[in-house]
């Protein structure tokens, strides 16, 4: 089977060859024509060889190639024929006939780019001509494009694409037509440029020869020697027709089409195309010079210089034919001057001619001879003959050469400097750069990098300055590309960029369009969008000692730009945020990342050297988002068919050549070190002390550029420079520091004092290898010459010696080479000062020589050096720095930038991302949340607005990442002002936050960033705490916010917020009333409520408001770092409303928020407690009246308690602190008792195990006592003095702690009634003055003058418990009662009651506490709690006896302090003075109902403690023997539990006995009567059962004798029945122990006195008949025991006896002879009575028989019964040697009676009249 490719050639030659021969002069040929004419004949041979062939493989490619393009080359076709055999050879490129596998393919290839890019054909009209032309193009770009296009050598390419820039650059032609061409090229580029990676540069010497072949210019490709055009000899014109419609008298043309561009006009080519490759000098132009230097231009690629020809322009003909010059061709197009152009005539009709040489064309060394072959010899000399060799040399395919010869090329297009380069050709160039850049990394050429780093950088910055937009913006997209991928090599450049950019957007010129500032910014946006791009910008500039602050002064600038000057907000404004919030979120990013991957940094200088590599090799550039080629998709397309685009196309050459790739990254080493670094990643320390180095050397250098000297020493002071001077150091710092002034430098080193200077200035050149004036041109551009001759002559004659030095002395003397030096300044001078030039005509060569003339050693220089030296002055001027303008200038600054970036100096480090990011946020957040709040306040646009706040946000996170918190405060703080929360007013908030978009999205922000980096907010909280409240006020939080726990209220929970809010919040309740009743002004005007406007508006702030859960802020505080949590509760407190705003309501919802809080913090509470208690001390002590916020603050106390006392750690200093509440002004106390009184309940419910402390304990009852019963709080509680309220603010804990001394109290035995209690009111001393937590806490310590005069007396407490001194006779416990409140007694009482009947809760440590306060509350609710005072009473001896008695209980020590027992007085009164206390009005029934119910409680709480008293405390022995290290020893003995136990209970009961009501006395006796004949009690002896007549029974029956139910006479009567007979019955069933007493005389006595009184107590005969019976009882008993004989007396009676029946007879006088009938008395006896009862006591003392009627004195009458003073001692009678002793020892201790109970019981004054011993008599005064 035929190969299908045979028949499509088949086909291409039919169709041309059919065309061939259907033109015009075909017509009449015959078949011998057809033979002879070369383009059929090779069309026939060809169709001969198809015939007898199967594969088209079998032929060479350039057999079926050949006759196509001899019609491409033929200038005798017309366009069409041309067009359709242009048409073909795309077709077999196109179908892939060309196998690029073959071995001739390559020559094929070459040859097919020959013929095509020198085409010609006859032209027929413009249209149709550029059809031909278009499908030249369509050839050439499937030719590069297609796989076998890698054959075609670096010559081919540059001459296709010199084809298309032709094309395009000529104007004439169609807009399509060029556009085409620059589609075409674009493609072009992208091929080449993609493949660049595949190419290795070559050694520098093949460099340098192989580039001189390939000049690409505009007008043509520079000549070589080697490849000079053929010469053609010359052939008639015969296929040309004139057409007069051709504007340049010519519309037939021959088009040679390597340029594809028909030159009609000379002028025309000079002034468009011919094109200057580097400098853009004009070539045409006659008088261009051999350097290629058009007036005020320079080449700036020295190395074209050589291969520039001069064009000589011939006269504008009328051609008829146009022949383009080849692409090898030097010069422009040229015609002969006659009008008749000669076209080469070869001897063969194979060889087609090609150019026209005009006879004024530059000579031609040719070897055209060659030609006249049957083979074509293309003008390369290449023969294309049927084998594929060639004269043994093989085509080499393109490669880097043509590269570099195109980049060059394109630079050369972008200077804006050459005049021939139209807008049109430079926006090309730079399009087609863009395209390469984009394309690959160039970086890793040298050959392109020093095109980029000098060329290229410099046109580009040219181009910044121009007008027109499109250049301008082109050039930057290039600047980007270059500085994306190459700023490691452009340092300097880079800086010189920036700074262009900051002199354009800081503009004030009013021309500058505002399109440039913009792009501008644009541009500088991108760049900020590299990454790690403005770290580096830190880095290698800011941290560079002689580089501008770049990323800081770039900083300043976008942050100032932010700010609209108008207020309007335009794009710049926005792009100047978006660069500045660009480093925020590249920042942030990098947080983030760090956060997700919480891994550790990896050893950063191993990421930088990666870094380092992957940049240079050429993956994909994450920055830009262009995708370069190894990371590509691979091409797709089928081999042979041509891909889409140059970039695929090179994808898919690539594939075969993998070795080649990437091979010169894989050579580069490690980053190199910038000098002033120690590391490539210097930590940031060391960065600051380079700035602060930086700093101080621009300050310095500022001070030199004044004055040096002073300069210099500002730098020795700072360090910088050595003192003393170091020479070496001063010329290398005056060589490097680019801001020195040139001049001051020049006076500084030329200063005769600076010699040594100099000399190690001009050390600092390497002058080895340089001819004088090369060295010179160095040494004078590193200062400015200074004018004055011997200045100049000691400066030149250093250099000279130097100069001399290194160079091995090259002159006969350093005389000779100081005259050559001074001779090459002043022929600068003479050749370049346009002063000069002016006066005279500027030197030649031959005066220059002749001035020289026997200078050197009386010879002459070396002539040719001297014409060197003439020549390089001449052209290129010695720059005197700050002298020169414009482009000299320029050149000069230019070249210093290169000659810098050459040095270490111009290292630029390349970071690895992420690196400094803290130090670039410190330097950035100021402006840039600056900038955020403006343009967040300005804007209206929703989305900048949520642009800003992301920009917050992304602030916040970085802040958060690296914990500053000055920058989240600051950054809080603004946002804070946009809520307008803190602004508006409370009326208006609602309505308008709810209608303020941007305030509500700040809120939202405020409170999102609070949740999330809570941790790091510090002076931030005010502000937030500041809103909260305004949205208290506004009630705009949600119910769960302004709700608290309440201890009282059913529910629990009690709202901050008052209903009705009225309008002024400190009015009085009457006026509020008022402004109830009448309508406010808004209804009077007519608005009868809120409008829909409003009430939407509210409904939407409070939606708002819920989005932004302001709760989370107290829950999730928990979380909070210690710090942050610290500066919220401080924020809380200082929100707080002042004196001057003061708002109970707010100051509350701040106290609620601070509790919560601390309840969220439970586990770390010990660190803030301190703060809370201050807090808490101050809003309850200080108050002076009760209100609500005092409320809150109590009950805010005891939750915390409640939840707090859990914790072992706190819970101490939780109960420390409950003693604030004691510290509280009584009535401010009293006020809210129900509420600490129900607190107190939950409190010991829930924590009565975890209290193991009696202070403690104490502190919790002394509580209860206040609350329950009113009892004030003792005085050492109170504030004392103002000292109270400094800076402290509240007394220690500790210091409270110390009202109670358990040493005493528990070891000491029980010495007076209530002793355990009243103890407590002594402050001890050491605990304060030596506890930790008082040393720690810097409180004050309150009264101390108590706290001296308080020290309890030790006493020997064993001699006390054995025999009890004092005989208490008090029920009560003499505590000073105020009002009190009934639900918080019964709440106490539930309270106690829960404590006692849970035996786990009833400890040694509570114990007594338990008991006293049991009888506190007994006393409040006597008679129902409503006590008749004592000022109403009129029995003078109970006034009188309890006026005495205070003082008697509280002096139980002997020698107490006097002071102690005066203060007690007061604060004592049975009346009190304080009338608001008094309620006199009757009480209402259902109180009564109450308080029966607590005081039977009561009565049911002592008798269960009583009966288990003993059980528990031989319980707590037993346990503490097992605890050896306990400090005090429990004792389970009948001591003990009597005076801890017993006792106080039995006072207790007996109290209650004496209550009005006679439902409570009779069951209180009931109890009593139990209580007191319990087996526990039998254990008891003498001296205990004496204390329990004087302290229980006694007492109670004076108490009894009183009046105390006046309404219930038989009801009282029986009370004293039962108290009579519980008395006898104790007395009898004792009677054995109470005998062994000393004192058993008086007890007998007096309990015959309380006989006596009741008989007369009551109204019935109850009373009358009992008391008999039970004297008889008694008496009857006693006698029976034999008490009362006596075997020592005459009668056989004891003294005993006679005393009793004088005492009886008083009021029984029958009695006696009823019982006993032998009753005689002896008088001697009773005189011995008479003496006996004066030393027992005054009431006993009398012998006058006593009568009924008897009439009561008053006691003022007698001076014995004057009431003691409350500081006077108890009676203390020393007892005589007396007979009635019964059955004893003598009494060793004095007896101790209560004078008051011998008075209040003696019913009769007796012994009116005697005073018979006076020094008893004294002691009662």
């Amino acid at each position: 089977m035929v190969d299908k490719n045979i028949y499509i050639v088949q086909g291409e030659i039919t169709t041309v060859v059919g065309a061939i021969k259907r033109n015009s002069r075909w017509n009449n040929h015959t078949s011998l024509d057809e033979e002879q004419d070369p383009l059929l004949n090779s069309f026939g041979h060809l169709k001969e060889i198809l015939n007898n062939i199967r594969e088209l493989s079998d032929v060479e490619p350039n057999l079926f190639m050949r006759p196509f393009l001899e019609v491409v080359r033929s200038e005798d076709t017309t366009g069409p024929i041309t067009g359709l055999a242009l048409t073909s050879v795309n077709k077999f490129l196109s179908y892939g006939l060309i196998d690029a596998n073959h071995e001739a393919a390559a020559e094929a290839i070459e040859n097919m780019a020959d013929a095509v890019t020198h085409a010609r054909f006859v032209g027929t009209d413009p249209a149709s001509d550029e059809v031909v032309l278009m499908k030249i193009l369509q050839v050439l770009r499937t030719l590069l494009l297609t796989p076998v296009g890698a054959h075609l050598t670096n010559e081919s390419v540059c001459e296709i694409m010199q084809s298309c820039f032709r094309i395009c650059f000529e104007m004439r032609l169609s807009e399509l037509l060029r556009k085409s061409a620059e589609h075409t090229l674009v493609d072009m580029v992208q091929l080449l440029f993609s493949r660049l990676p595949q190419f290795k540069e070559e050694a520098k010497s093949y460099v340098g020869t192989n580039m001189k072949k390939l000049k690409m210019r505009a007008g043509g490709m520079s000549e070589s020697s080697k490849w000079k055009k053929q010469k053609r000899s010359p052939r008639p014109p015969r296929h040309m027709v004139q057409s007069p419609s051709d504007p340049g008298g010519s519309s037939t043309l021959s088009n040679n089409l390597s340029g594809g561009v028909p030159f009609i006009e000379q002028g025309f080519s000079n002034s468009s195309l011919a094109t200057s490759d580097s400098a853009g000098s004009s070539i045409s132009s006659p008088t261009a010079t051999d350097s290629g230097l058009d007036a005020g231009s320079k080449a700036t690629s020295r190395e074209d210089l050589s291969d520039l020809e001069q064009s000589i322009p011939s006269a504008s003909s009328s051609c008829t034919v146009t022949s383009l010059p080849g692409s090898e061709s030097g010069s422009s197009h040229k015609q002969s001057e006659g009008g008749q152009v000669e076209v080469a005539q070869a001897a063969s009709v194979d060889s087609i001619p090609e150019v026209v040489d005009d006879k004024d064309s530059v000579p031609d060394h040719s070897d055209a001879t060659s030609v006249h072959d049957m083979d074509y010899v293309n003008p390369r000399g290449v023969r294309f003959t049927q084998s594929t060799q060639r004269d043994g040399v093989a085509l080499i395919p393109y490669g880097l050469p043509c590269l570099r010869e195109l980049f060059r090329f394109l630079i050369s297009l972008t200077n804006p400097h050459d005049r021939h380069n139209t807008d049109a050709m430079i926006q090309m160039g730079l399009q087609l750069l863009t395209v390469a850049l984009e394309s690959t990394y160039v970086v890793n050429y040298q050959s392109l990098l020093v095109l980029v780093k000098d060329e290229l950088c410099r046109h580009l910055f040219q181009l910044l300055c121009v007008e027109r937009m499109n250049l301008y913006a082109s050039s930057m997209r290039v600047c980007f590309l270059l500085f994306e991928s190459m700023r490691e090599h452009l340092k300097f450049q880079l800086e010189m960029y920036l700074k262009k950019l900051m002199d354009i957007i800081t503009s004030e010129n009013t021309k500058m369009p505002y399109e440039m500032k913009e792009m501008g910014l644009e541009a500088l946006v991108q760049l900020w969008r590299i990454p790690s791009f403005v770290t580096e910008l830190y880095i290698n500039y800011d941290c560079d000692f002689y580089c501008s602050n770049m990323f800081e002064d770039l900083t300043k600038l976008l942050s100032k730009n932010a700010f609209p000057v108008s207020g309007q907000l335009y794009t710049t404004h926005l792009l100047s945020l978006e660069a500045l919030l660009t480093v925020i979120d590249s920042i942030e990013g990098h947080c983030q990342s760090k956060v997700v991957n919480n891994s550790t940094q990896q050893n950063q200088s191993d990421t930088l050297l990666a870094d380092e590599e992957g940049s240079t090799s050429n993956g994909t550039d994450l920055t830009t988002g262009i995708t370069f080629p190894n990371n590509s998709p691979k091409a797709a397309n089928a081999s042979g068919y041509p891909p889409t685009s140059g970039f695929l196309m090179a994808e898919k050459m690539k594939l075969g050549r993998e070795d080649q790739g990437d091979t010169d990254s894989g050579d580069k080493k490690g980053p190199k070190k910038p000098p002033r670094f120690s590391t490539c990643l210097p930590e940031s320390l060391e960065l600051l002390e380079i700035r602060t180095k930086k700093k101080l050397l621009i300050t310095g250098t500022e001070q030199f550029n004044q004055k040096p000297r002073k300069g210099v020493q500002f730098l020795q002071e700072k360090g910088l420079l050595s003192d003393p001077l170091d020479t070496k150091q001063v010329a290398q710092w005056l060589r490097e520091n680019p801001r020195l002034d040139k001049k001051m430098i020049g006076e500084y080193i030329s200063d005769r004092k600076n010699m040594e200077l100099l000399d190690s200035f001009v050390n600092t050149f390497t002058f080895q290898g340089l001819r004088i004036d090369e060295a010179l041109r160095l040494y004078l551009e590193a200062f400015r010459l200074p004018g004055e001759a011997p200045v100049i002559q000691r400066l030149l004659e250093t250099f000279t010696d130097n100069w001399q030095k290194v160079n091995g002395s090259p002159f006969m003397t350093n005389d000779a080479g100081f005259a050559l030096a001074y001779a090459v300044i002043m022929l600068n001078t003479d050749q370049h000062n346009h002063n000069v030039r002016k006066q005279n005509i500027p030197m030649t060569v031959e005066q220059f020589k002749k001035n020289l003339k026997g200078v050197n050693e009386k010879k002459d220089f070396d002539q040719d050096m001297l014409e060197d030296i003439y020549n390089a002055i001449k052209s290129e001027e010695i720059v005197m720095p700050d002298e020169q303008t414009g482009l000299v200038k320029e050149n000069y600054v230019w070249s210093v930038l290169l000659h810098r970036g050459a040095t270490p100096e111009g290292l630029f480090l390349h970071l690895p991302p992420g690196s400094y990011d803290h130090d670039l946020f410190t330097m950035t957040w100021g402006p840039t949340i600056a900038a955020l709040s403006y343009v967040f306040d300005k804007s209206l646009d929703e989305n900048i607005i949520q642009k800003a706040i992301t920009g917050f946000r992304k602030c916040a996170m970085i802040a958060a990442h690296y914990g500053c918190s000055d920058v989240f405060d600051n950054l809080i703080i603004s946002l804070c002002k946009f809520t307008t929360l803190a602004s508006e007013s409370v009326e208006n908030l609602p309505t308008v936050f709810g209608s303020n978009n941007k305030a509500q999205t700040a809120a939202k922000t405020v409170f999102d960033l609070a949740h999330k980096h809570g941790n790091i907010l510090r002076e931030g909280w005010k502000n937030i705490m500041e809103s909260m409240l305004q949205l208290f006020r506004a009630q705009l939080l949600p119910k769960a916010m302004v709700e608290m726990e309440d201890f009282v209220e059913p529910n629990g929970k009690i709202s901050l917020q008052r209903e009705e809010m009225p309008s002024n919040r400190g009015e009085s309740a009457v006026l509020s009333f008022i402004n109830w009743l009448t309508p406010s002004g808004a209804e009077q005007s007519g608005l009868r409520g809120p409008t829909t406007e409003n009430q939407e508006a509210k409904q939407a702030a409070i939606l708002c408001i819920k989005q932004c859960d302001p709760e989370k802020l107290i829950t999730e505080s928990k979380f909070l770092q210690l710090e942050s949590l610290q500066e919220l509760m401080k924020a809380l407190i200082s929100v707080s409303p002042d004196e001057e705003t003061y708002d109970e309501e707010d100051a509350a919802f701040c106290l609620e928020m601070l509790l919560r809080i601390v309840l969220e913090n439970r586990d770390r509470v010990s660190c803030v407690w301190q703060t809370v208690r201050d807090h808490l001390y101050h809003l309850c002590v200080h108050a002076t009246e009760s209100c609500f916020l005092v409320e809150r603050a109590v009950v805010g106390l005891l939750r915390l308690a409640i939840r707090l006392l859990r914790r072992e750690e706190i819970s101490s200093q939780v109960l420390l602190s409950l003693r604030l509440l004691l510290m509280m002004k009584p009535h401010v106390l009293s006020r809210i008792s129900r509420e600490i009184a129900y607190g107190l309940h939950e409190l010991l419910k829930t924590n009565a195990a975890n209290i193991h402390c009696t202070d403690d304990w104490y502190t919790l009852f002394s509580l209860l006592e206040c609350i329950g019963a009113g009892v004030k709080p003792r005085a050492s509680f109170q504030l004392t003095s103002s000292s109270a309220d400094n800076e402290t603010g509240a007394q220690s804990d500790s210091e409270l702690s110390s009202h109670h001394s358990n040493e005493v109290s528990l070891d000491r035995g029980y010495t007076s009634d209530s002793e355990v209690y009243t103890d407590h009111s002594k402050t001890r001393i050491p605990r304060s003055t030596t506890d930790v937590d008082v040393s720690s806490s810097g409180w004050l310590v309150v009264g101390k003058v108590d706290l001296e005069t308080s020290k309890p007396t030790p006493v020997n407490s064993k001699a006390q418990l054995n025999h009890p001194l004092v005989n208490q006779y008090s029920l009560t416990l003499g505590q000073d009662l105020g009002q009190h409140d009934t639900k918080s007694l019964i709440k106490c009482v539930e309270t106690l009651s829960f404590i006692v009947r849970d035996a786990a809760h009833v400890t040694p440590d509570n114990f007594e506490l338990c008991v006293r306060t049991i009888r506190v509350f007994v006393e409040a609710s006597l008679n129902g709690g409503y006590r008749n005072h004592d000022k109403k009473k009129n029995h003078k001896y109970e006034s009188k006896s309890r006026m005495r008695k205070k003082p008697v209980g509280r002096e139980r020590d002997i020698g107490g302090s006097t002071r102690r027992g005066g203060s007690r007085v007061s604060s004592q009164r049975p009346s009190r003075s304080h009338s608001d206390d008094e309620e006199d009005e009757g009480v209402p029934a259902s109180y009564h109902t109450v308080s029966l119910q607590v005081s039977q409680d009561l009565l049911d709480l002592m008798h269960t403690l009583h009966t288990r008293a003993a059980s528990i405390y031989s319980s707590w022995a037993e346990e503490q023997r097992h605890l050896e290290a306990s400090g005090k020893k429990i004792e389970a003995d009948s001591q003990t539990l009597w005076t801890s136990c017993w006792c106080p209970l039995l006072q207790g009961i007996a109290w209650l006995c004496c209550d009005a009501r006679r439902q409570v006395r009779m069951q209180a006796l009931t109890y009593l009567q139990r209580a007191l004949l319990v087996h526990d009690l039998q254990t008891l002896d003498a001296a205990e059962w004496e204390s329990c007549f004087n302290k229980v029974l006694f007492p109670l029956l004076t108490k009894l004798l009183d009046n105390i139910s006046p309404a219930d006479v038989g009801g009282m009567e029986e009370t004293r029945m039962r108290a009579c007979t519980l008395l006898s019955k104790v007395f009898l069933q004792h009677l054995s122990p109470l005998l062994s007493l000393p004192t058993f005389a008086a007890l007998w006595l007096t309990i015959l006195d309380f006989m006596d009184k009741y008989m007369h107590a009551g109204s019935s005969d109850l009373l009358l008949e009992a008391i008999p019976e039970s004297l008889k009882n008694m008496l009857l008993v006693m006698d029976t025991a034999g008490i009362f004989r006596s075997s020592d007396s005459r009668t056989g009676y004891s003294d005993l006896w006679e005393i009793t029946w004088e005492r009886i007879v008083c009021f029984l006088p029958n009695l006696r002879e009823e019982l006993f009938k032998q009753t005689v008395i002896a008088d001697d006896c009773i005189q011995s009575i008479i003496r006996l009862f004066c030393l027992v006591g005054p009431d006993l003392s009398s012998p006058a028989p006593a009568s009924k009627s008897l009439p009561l004195a008053p006691s003022s009458t007698s001076p014995v019964r004057s009431p003691l003073s409350p500081s006077q001692p108890p009676l203390i009678l020393q007892p005589l040697a007396s007979p009635l002793q019964v059955g004893i020892p003598s009494m060793p201790l004095p007896i101790i009676l209560n004078p008051a109970l011998i008075e209040a019981t003696s019913p009769v004054p007796l012994l009116p009249g005697h005073k018979p011993a006076s020094s008893s008599t004294d002691e009662f005064q």
